[in-house]
C-alpha cells in the first residue's frame, strides 16, 4: 500500500481519536490533559498504534491508559464512522512520555546555563 496513503489515515485516526477525547469520552478515568502525540497505522490497516502523552502523575497516567483501553471498542466504532475504510483499524495504546522528557531536559540545561553564568560573573 502507498505509505502516503497510510500517513493520510494514521492523521485522520488521529484527529478523530484526539477529538473523542476532547468531546467523547465520559470516562472519569482519562485524564483532561491528555494529548495524543502520534498514530501510527500498519500497512494492512488492520492495527493502530495511538501514542499517548498524560500530563500528571504515574497514577493518573496509568488510570487514563486503563480509561482509553476500556473505551477501545467504542473508540474503533466512531473510528469506522468518520473514515471510510473497508477495514477499520483496532487501536492500541502506548504511553508516550517525550513531551515530559524534554521539559526535564530544558530545565536540565537552564540550571547549567544559569550556574555557568554564576560562577562566570565571580
Amino acid at each position: 500500500m502507498n505509505n502516503k496513503r497510510v500517513f493520510r489515515i494514521s492523521e485522520e485516526v488521529k484527529k478523530v481519536v484526539s477529538e473523542l477525547i476532547f468531546n467523547g469520552l465520559k470516562d472519569p478515568r482519562i485524564n483532561s490533559m491528555t494529548t495524543i502525540t502520534n498514530v501510527e497505522v500498519t500497512r494492512d490497516l488492520r492495527f493502530a498504534k495511538i501514542f499517548v502523552s498524560v500530563l500528571g502523575n504515574k497514577e493518573d497516567k496509568e488510570n487514563t491508559i486503563a480509561g482509553l483501553e476500556s473505551a477501545k471498542g467504542f473508540i474503533r466504532k466512531e473510528i469506522g464512522k468518520k473514515i471510510d475504510l473497508r477495514y477499520v483499524p483496532e487501536p492500541m495504546f502506548y504511553l508516550d512520555e517525550s513531551i515530559e522528557q524534554g521539559i526535564y531536559m530544558a530545565k536540565l540545561i537552564d540550571d547549567v546555563n544559569k550556574n555557568t553564568k554564576d560562577s562566570g560573573e565571580k
